[in-house]
């Protein structure tokens, strides 16, 4: 269990380096509405074919994409079961936050409310 919950984080570690990117999110955003080879891909940025190899190779690491060979191509899509994952996570830390928030404003109307008594 301890286990199963590291190798999770270390997944979602992954995929929040690999978004830190933008080269990367807008990778990942055009692979998510269809799948593209990596020419085409590279043909979109200015760098080179390997600097885009290399993004993708970060996106797949993170699970985020999945890369297909097709003949002498590598075709790359995104994967939305990782972007929900990631989305999750974001709502995880978003549920502890406002519980920090209301616990914070619960201190602050006590201390208003013995202020007012006193």
């Amino acid at each position: 269990m301890v286990e199963q919950r590291a190798t999770a984080e270390r997944q979602r570690d992954r995929c929040f380096r690999a978004l830190a990117d933008p080269t990367r999110r807008d990778i990942l955003a055009r692979t998510l509405e269809r799948e593209h080879s990596v020419g085409e891909l590279a043909d979109l940025y200015p760098m080179s074919f390997a600097a885009v190899q290399k993004h993708v190779a970060v996106l797949e690491a993170a699970t985020l994409v999945t890369k297909r060979a097709r003949h002498r191509y590598r075709f790359v899509r995104g994967n939305p079961d990782a972007i929900r994952s990631v989305a999750e996570a974001l709502d995880e830390l978003e549920r502890a936050w406002e519980g920090r928030l209301e616990r914070f404003e619960a201190e602050l109307d006590g201390d208003r409310n013995t202020e007012d008594a006193g």
